[in-house]
């Protein structure tokens, strides 16, 4: 007999599996995914840098984007520019002194520069302090690439390139198809950046 446990773990394997196969299929989802490709590596060819930021997991993601740029990914190659809006003390002195709304906000008025990009990551595409992040990028000239859910919110009409995941469930199927959207861009920039 089966624990009762292990028939849940099982059952999140699964719908996670149906998720990505069902992206597979769609020709929406991995023309956008194909577009923001070609936005981020557009910038970092031309010398500019790519900002990124989210809440909870999705800082989390937001921090694994830059990362892997200024760092590595697979191979060894340059460091990319690439810097995640994650500074505990920036972010803290923002929200006293401006409100959450503005932590992500001030710092792109402050490090963005036209040509730039931000890489806005929401699950509902609805975070207060994300809109307010890509109101300023736009202000200064940047492109936006989002990554959302849940039919993209107010997010998704204010970003150049918009890559919602069509789930309307709990948030953690998202993130997980965030990670690979994240992933499958890293890999892509590597290939062009280093090989074409």
């Amino acid at each position: 007999m089966k624990h009762p446990s292990m028939t849940r773990i099982r059952s999140h394997f699964e719908e996670s599996a149906r998720l990505a196969n069902d992206l597979l299929g769609d020709a929406t989802f991995l023309d956008s995914m194909e577009k923001g490709a070609d936005v981020l590596i557009d910038a970092l060819r031309k010398d500019a840098k790519i900002l990124s930021c989210g809440n909870g997991g999705s800082m989390c993601d937001a921090m694994h984007f830059a990362e892997e740029l200024s760092g590595r990914y697979r191979d060894d190659r340059p460091p990319l520019a690439a810097l995640a809006l994650s500074d505990v003390s920036a972010m803290t002195c923002i929200g006293n002194d401006y409100g959450f709304d503005q932590v992500f906000a001030r710092q792109v008025q402050a490090l963005g520069r036209p040509g730039d990009v931000l890489l806005a990551i929401s699950t509902s595409g609805n975070s207060s302090n994300i809109l307010e992040a890509c109101r300023a990028a736009k202000a200064a000239g940047m492109h936006v690439v989002s990554l959302t859910g849940k039919g993209g919110g107010a997010l998704r009409p204010m970003a150049d390139v918009d890559v919602c995941v069509p789930w309307s469930g709990y948030a953690d199927r998202i993130q997980e198809v965030h990670i690979r959207c994240i992933h499958s861009w890293i890999d892509a920039i590597e290939q062009a950046l280093t090989q074409g």
